[in-house]
Protein backbone atom coordinates (compact mmCIF):
# COMPACT_ATOMS: atom_id res chain seq x y z
CA UNK A 1 0.00 0.00 0.00
CA UNK A 2 1.14 3.78 -0.64
CA UNK A 3 0.04 7.10 0.80
CA UNK A 4 0.66 10.76 0.69
CA UNK A 5 0.47 13.76 3.39
CA UNK A 6 0.96 17.38 2.33
CA UNK A 7 1.70 19.49 5.15
CA UNK A 8 1.03 22.77 5.40
CA UNK A 9 3.19 24.58 7.84
CA UNK A 10 3.03 27.81 9.73
CA UNK A 11 5.89 29.65 8.12
CA UNK A 12 7.78 30.32 11.22
CA UNK A 13 8.12 26.87 11.94
CA UNK A 14 9.07 25.24 8.38
CA UNK A 15 12.50 24.28 9.51
CA UNK A 16 11.00 22.61 12.90
CA UNK A 17 8.71 20.59 10.81
CA UNK A 18 11.57 19.25 8.95
CA UNK A 19 13.90 18.36 12.28
CA UNK A 20 10.30 16.37 13.62
CA UNK A 21 9.40 14.68 10.59
CA UNK A 22 13.29 13.53 10.47
CA UNK A 23 15.12 13.19 13.74
CA UNK A 24 12.04 12.52 16.07
CA UNK A 25 9.49 10.40 13.53
CA UNK A 26 12.27 9.07 11.12
CA UNK A 27 10.67 9.79 7.57
CA UNK A 28 13.17 9.80 5.24
CA UNK A 29 14.37 12.37 3.36
CA UNK A 30 14.50 11.00 0.04
CA UNK A 31 10.17 10.77 0.85
CA UNK A 32 9.75 14.17 1.55
CA UNK A 33 9.15 16.89 -1.41
CA UNK A 34 9.27 20.80 -0.55
CA UNK A 35 6.31 22.30 -2.85
CA UNK A 36 5.42 25.60 -4.25
CA UNK A 37 1.77 24.78 -4.37
CA UNK A 38 -1.11 23.95 -2.33
CA UNK A 39 0.69 22.91 0.77
CA UNK A 40 4.75 23.15 1.79
CA UNK A 41 5.59 19.50 2.29
CA UNK A 42 4.56 16.29 0.48
CA UNK A 43 5.22 13.18 2.07
CA UNK A 44 5.36 9.54 0.27
CA UNK A 45 4.87 6.30 2.42
CA UNK A 46 5.72 3.41 0.43
CA UNK A 47 5.42 -0.48 1.33
CA UNK A 48 2.85 0.21 3.40
CA UNK A 49 1.12 -2.71 4.98
CA UNK A 50 -2.59 -1.56 5.25
CA UNK A 51 -4.68 0.95 6.19
CA UNK A 52 -4.40 0.61 10.61
CA UNK A 53 -0.58 0.95 10.00
CA UNK A 54 -0.60 4.23 8.18
CA UNK A 55 -2.98 5.82 10.39
CA UNK A 56 -1.44 4.60 13.76
CA UNK A 57 2.49 4.88 12.51
CA UNK A 58 2.27 8.06 10.20
CA UNK A 59 -1.43 9.95 10.16
CA UNK A 60 -1.94 10.35 14.15
CA UNK A 61 1.31 11.36 15.21
CA UNK A 62 1.74 13.69 12.41
CA UNK A 63 -2.49 15.14 13.12
CA UNK A 64 -0.71 15.52 16.81
CA UNK A 65 2.84 17.21 15.85
CA UNK A 66 0.03 19.68 14.04
CA UNK A 67 -1.65 20.57 17.25
CA UNK A 68 1.78 21.18 19.23
CA UNK A 69 1.91 24.68 19.10
CA UNK A 70 0.18 24.73 15.97
CA UNK A 71 3.76 23.65 13.26
CA UNK A 72 1.46 22.14 11.03
CA UNK A 73 -1.81 24.19 10.20
CA UNK A 74 -3.51 21.98 7.29
CA UNK A 75 -3.00 18.00 6.01
CA UNK A 76 -4.04 16.48 3.55
CA UNK A 77 -4.16 12.72 2.97
CA UNK A 78 -4.01 10.61 0.03
CA UNK A 79 -4.56 7.10 0.01
CA UNK A 80 -3.61 5.15 -3.59
CA UNK A 81 -6.25 2.76 -4.57
CA UNK A 82 -3.83 1.81 -8.16
CA UNK A 83 -0.75 2.03 -7.07
CA UNK A 84 2.34 3.17 -9.62
CA UNK A 85 5.54 2.79 -9.09
CA UNK A 86 8.11 3.96 -6.02
CA UNK A 87 9.84 7.35 -8.22
CA UNK A 88 12.93 6.11 -9.99
CA UNK A 89 14.50 9.73 -9.86
CA UNK A 90 13.54 12.75 -7.95
CA UNK A 91 10.44 14.86 -9.67
CA UNK A 92 10.34 18.22 -10.82
CA UNK A 93 6.74 18.95 -10.39
CA UNK A 94 3.42 16.73 -8.58
CA UNK A 95 0.46 16.78 -10.78
CA UNK A 96 -2.86 16.45 -8.38
CA UNK A 97 -6.10 16.07 -10.51
CA UNK A 98 -9.78 15.29 -10.37
CA UNK A 99 -11.87 13.35 -13.08
CA UNK A 100 -14.63 11.85 -14.57
CA UNK A 101 -15.45 8.78 -12.78
CA UNK A 102 -16.22 6.66 -15.35
CA UNK A 103 -12.53 7.89 -17.13
CA UNK A 104 -10.36 7.81 -14.12
CA UNK A 105 -8.40 4.53 -14.89
CA UNK A 106 -8.25 5.83 -18.90
CA UNK A 107 -6.73 9.30 -17.39
CA UNK A 108 -4.16 7.28 -15.41
CA UNK A 109 -3.28 4.86 -18.38
CA UNK A 110 -3.18 7.90 -20.65
CA UNK A 111 -0.50 9.60 -17.85
CA UNK A 112 1.65 6.42 -17.71
CA UNK A 113 1.75 7.20 -21.81
CA UNK A 114 3.48 10.34 -21.34
CA UNK A 115 8.04 10.12 -21.10
CA UNK A 116 7.32 12.67 -18.78
CA UNK A 117 5.34 11.02 -16.09
CA UNK A 118 7.35 9.05 -13.98
CA UNK A 119 4.14 7.61 -11.58
CA UNK A 120 0.50 8.19 -11.88
CA UNK A 121 -1.62 6.88 -9.38
CA UNK A 122 -5.63 6.88 -8.36
CA UNK A 123 -5.73 8.38 -4.90
CA UNK A 124 -8.54 8.87 -1.92
CA UNK A 125 -8.84 12.10 -0.90
CA UNK A 126 -9.61 15.58 -2.18
CA UNK A 127 -8.16 14.60 -5.80
CA UNK A 128 -8.35 11.49 -7.49
CA UNK A 129 -4.94 11.25 -9.53
CA UNK A 130 -1.32 12.37 -8.04
CA UNK A 131 1.23 12.01 -11.02
CA UNK A 132 4.45 12.88 -10.69
CA UNK A 133 6.58 14.32 -13.71
CA UNK A 134 10.19 15.31 -14.66
CA UNK A 135 10.71 18.23 -17.14
CA UNK A 136 13.62 20.05 -18.23
CA UNK A 137 12.51 23.47 -16.96
CA UNK A 138 9.30 25.88 -16.00
CA UNK A 139 7.86 26.29 -20.03
CA UNK A 140 8.36 22.20 -20.60
CA UNK A 141 6.04 21.72 -17.14
CA UNK A 142 4.07 24.20 -18.52
CA UNK A 143 3.57 22.20 -21.92
CA UNK A 144 3.61 19.06 -19.92
CA UNK A 145 0.31 20.47 -17.63
CA UNK A 146 -1.15 21.76 -21.01
CA UNK A 147 -1.44 18.38 -21.98
CA UNK A 148 -2.78 16.30 -18.72
CA UNK A 149 -5.37 18.90 -18.77
CA UNK A 150 -6.37 18.16 -22.28
CA UNK A 151 -6.59 13.86 -21.24
CA UNK A 152 -9.98 13.53 -22.13
CA UNK A 153 -11.60 12.97 -18.56
CA UNK A 154 -9.46 15.46 -16.57
CA UNK A 155 -11.61 17.71 -14.77
CA UNK A 156 -9.34 19.76 -13.20
CA UNK A 157 -5.46 20.12 -12.11
CA UNK A 158 -3.21 21.77 -9.85
CA UNK A 159 0.92 21.58 -10.58
CA UNK A 160 3.49 21.93 -7.54
CA UNK A 161 6.22 21.92 -8.71
CA UNK A 162 9.04 20.49 -6.47
CA UNK A 163 11.96 22.96 -4.53
CA UNK A 164 15.61 22.26 -6.50
CA UNK A 165 17.31 23.15 -2.84
CA UNK A 166 18.08 20.14 -0.80
CA UNK A 167 15.69 19.12 1.77
CA UNK A 168 17.64 20.37 4.64
CA UNK A 169 18.59 23.82 5.64
CA UNK A 170 21.77 24.68 7.20
CA UNK A 171 21.41 22.55 10.75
Amino acid sequence: MKAYMGLTCDPENYESVLKKLVFRMFVDPKDMYLLSGPFDILIEFNGLRNLKEFVEKWFNPLRMMGEDAELITKILSLIVISESAILPEKPSAFVFMNARPRSLEKVRASLLTLPEVLSAGSVIGPFDLISSVKTKNNSDLERVVSIIENIPGVENSTASQVAAASIFPEW
